[in-house]
């Protein structure tokens, strides 16, 4: 899912962006992703429009320097034999504090299940967002 600059600047205006902070989207050279992907530093975003508009969110939070890094399905946690779990988002904040961020429309049971067991097995914060009606995110903690 890509956003043209129209759908980017209108999130921006809808998470309450300042124009002066808003950064153009600007799309990564086809060649450059290849370089990138084939060194292991990042994949293109392959998300749905809810991601996208928490990626956004993640972005706004960045600049701010609240978050240092995140990254988009970039962890893949073993809870057993033949069972991983992959958050929608890695995230490291300013205080080097990791989370796990997962982002819902809905949830099935088994997903439901992964997060708490990785949550009870792991060292990081594991946290559910959703998109509320009207544009807030509702966020749940593990």
């Amino acid at each position: 899912m890509r956003l043209s600059e129209q759908e980017y600047q209108d999130l921006m205006q809808r998470m309450g962006v300042p124009p002066a902070e808003r950064t153009a989207l600007q799309e990564v050279p086809q060649e450059v992703q290849q370089q990138a992907t084939a060194k292991g530093i990042q994949r293109p975003f392959r998300g749905n429009k809810t991601e996208a508009a928490y990626m956004a969110l993640l972005e706004a939070r960045k600049r701010s320097g609240e978050v240092v890094w995140y990254g988009f399905e970039a962890v893949t946690l073993k809870l057993a034999d033949d069972t991983r779990y992959t958050p929608d988002f890695a995230v490291i904040l300013a205080d080097m504090t990791i989370e796990m961020h997962e982002v819902k429309g809905f949830w099935r049971d088994d997903a439901r299940v992964k997060i708490k067991v990785a949550a009870a097995m792991f060292p990081f914060r594991f946290f559910a967002v959703k998109k509320e009606k009207g544009g807030a995110w509702s966020v749940e903690k593990f």
